[in-house]
């Protein structure tokens, strides 16, 4: 049997020595810094020219609430759109057909190259270019009934949105194995059946994430419709600021409703995940 350490004549005796826990002063200075920016930034919204009797008068206001649900109805129609032009455009991007990958890389380079509030102010303006839109002869409608604000952010949101989503979707795709292809091809599956019942539920583990986070910031992407006067929170809360000079109190009822609806938006991301990292040891 091997004799203690502290007892080998080669080795000092460390018997008697207490055990000190290490301490992280560096920690503590973060933290002290954090607090004290925390406290300067709480005393100067405290004691600024910020009438907060205001803020929660205006907080549960018909149009702020109507702005609300405005950003939540354009948020979800935006993701839809952008999730299908997604799919479709990833799965013309991995299909074998030169022109119909060319024209997915184009549609990605194209709407990725350009800001979303140029987007929006082409979609909006559209009649200037198109003033009627139909089939010649059978039916036509003028441009500017069609491309109401609702509309044009519909489509300058969802279409942009796709362009990223595509790539979110090829990821995923991507990351499920070759062999899973090749084995539903073994048994008669066609692409498309094999992308539906194979690939897309395993690739979902990857997808989920980065979709999730896509959609948190359409929540906050959707402000940029107020320039072409669509009724969101902030273009709401911009009219009753204009109205009552209350720029700051209308601005933090604006960023109270985002936060609120992005701190929903986060555990149900979160929940997501986990349903798909099911028996993969991801999602915790």
């Amino acid at each position: 049997m091997t004799p203690p350490a502290a007892t080998h004549p080669s080795l000092p005796d460390i018997s008697g020595h207490s055990i000190v826990a290490e301490r992280y002063w560096g920690r503590w200075v973060a933290v002290a810094i954090i607090v004290l920016l925390i406290a300067a930034l709480a005393r100067a919204f405290a004691v600024g020219q910020i009438e907060w009797t205001y803020v929660g008068q205006f907080l549960t206001a018909k149009s702020i609430l109507d702005g609300l649900a405005n950003t939540i109805l354009m948020t979800i129609g935006a993701m839809t759109l952008g999730i299908v032009l997604g799919v479709v455009a990833a799965v013309m991007r991995m299909s074998p057909n030169p022109v119909l990958k060319g024209v997915a890389m184009g549609y990605a380079w194209l709407f990725r190259g350009t800001p979303v509030i140029l987007q929006l102010l082409l979609w909006f303006n559209l009649a200037l270019i198109f003033p009627t839109l139909g089939i010649p002869g059978l039916f036509s409608f003028r441009t500017v009934d069609v491309m109401t604000p609702a509309v044009a952010a519909l489509l300058g949101l969802g279409i942009n949105q796709g362009a990223y989503t595509s790539e979110v979707m090829r990821a995923g795709m991507l990351s499920v194995d070759v062999g899973q292809y090749e084995a539903a091809k073994s048994i008669g599956m066609t692409r498309l059946k094999a992308l539906r019942r194979i690939v897309f539920p395993q690739a979902m583990r990857v997808i989920i994430p980065p979709l999730g986070n896509e959609f948190i910031g359409m929540v906050k992407l959707t402000s940029l419709a107020s320039v072409i006067q669509y009724s969101e929170i902030l273009h709401n809360a911009q009219n009753i600021y204009y109205a009552n000079s209350r720029v700051i109190e209308l601005l933090i009822v604006a960023a109270i409703w985002y936060l609120v609806v992005v701190s929903v938006l986060t555990p149900a991301q979160m929940l997501l995940e986990r349903h798909y990292g099911r028996g993969a040891g991801v999602g915790r």
